[in-house]
């Protein structure tokens, strides 16, 4: 009896570990899992320049992805993210080639530009109670019309030091290493800084933050703030990659990023995130884009499958927060 007892017992321990390992990892595990069904399908998967690919593209919308992880993680979300970082790639292009900067202070003047649209979210959030979806999605628009009123429509070219961001360091692309430094940043503010833990703690419970003398509305302007720095950089990356800023450039991304972050285990409840599952989501969407192109599959289908991971990693969130709250 006792013996079937400390059986049954050891089988439920074990389950329940296996049970644990996947909800905190699942999104690795999916995307090892991806690659070796990717690498059955298609050996070409695997291949160098194949895999530097996918990086080149993870690269940009991870990038991005890291100021959105401060958000979500203080119960917030950045709609205007894709727009920030056209309007960035723009003012940097317009500040080199119509105001004869230099271009190191043109790229300075992109990040700056970020930063600030980004506060300016951020101020609305926290100082005038504007929910942080209306805000930001006002932003949006904003953004996106301003990047169109200074380009008047039109492409214009980047100075060498935003293209440099596009190029390669030997043989590796810099956008994987822009990534790898940007995401060492983020993970840095986020776990060892005080604002970082203030994050978690207002995502929390943000009247508890309150009361333990956490500045709150301070906290929410700087997440935005460094949500618009890192999607600013992120479209210096892009930019940089073209030799081109676009005034449509990186439209559609911030539900890339969104996803990226919630794929990566982040609750969009807040007080749940880390970088490191951050850039796994990035990973996997770029992977699941990769590999259904080799495979030739329909950009139509794709869209419908990047929804469905979306839907997916969103209904796990949802369980995740249920099975907490019991």
């Amino acid at each position: 009896m006792s013996s079937t007892t400390a059986s049954t017992t050891g089988t439920t321990s074990t389950w329940d570990k296996v049970k644990h390992f996947l909800a905190s990892n699942g999104a690795l595990v999916g995307l090892v899992g991806l690659c070796i069904l990717l690498f059955i399908a298609t050996p070409v998967f695997l291949t160098g320049p194949n895999l530097l690919n996918v990086g080149i593209q993870a690269a940009t919308v991870a990038i991005m992805a890291f100021g959105m992880t401060f958000v979500i993680v203080a119960a917030g979300i950045d709609l205007s993210v894709g727009s920030m970082a056209a309007l960035a790639g723009m003012v940097s292009a317009y500040t080199f080639a119509t105001s004869g900067w230099p271009g190191p202070i043109a790229l300075i003047a992109g990040l700056l530009a970020g930063g600030l649209i980004g506060a300016v979210n951020g101020f609305a959030n926290a100082y005038f109670r504007l929910p942080s979806f209306i805000a930001t999605l006002a932003m949006l628009s904003i953004a996106r019309g301003l990047t169109l009123v200074i380009s008047q429509g039109l492409p214009l070219s980047t100075p060498e030091s935003v293209n440099f961001l596009g190029s390669s360091l030997g043989p590796v692309p810099m956008p994987i290493v822009v990534m790898i430094l940007a995401g060492a940043a983020a993970a840095f503010i986020l776990r060892y800084t005080a604002i970082g833990r203030s994050m978690y703690a207002i995502g929390g419970n943000m009247e508890a933050a309150r009361l333990a003398g956490i500045p709150v509305k301070k906290i929410q302007v700087t997440v935005f703030a460094l949500s618009g720095l890192f999607s600013a950089l992120a479209g210096m990356v892009l930019a940089g990659r073209l030799n081109t800023a676009s005034p449509q450039a990186a439209t559609g991304y911030e539900l890339d990023a969104i996803a990226a972050v919630v794929i990566g285990g982040a609750s969009l409840a807040g007080g749940v995130g880390k970088i490191t599952g951050t850039v796994v989501g990035a990973l996997l969407l770029a992977v699941i884009r990769n590999g259904l192109n080799i495979l030739n599959v329909s950009s139509f289908w794709q869209q419908v499958v990047i929804g469905v991971v979306i839907a997916v990693a969103v209904g796990m969130d949802v369980m995740r927060r249920n099975e907490a709250s019991h």
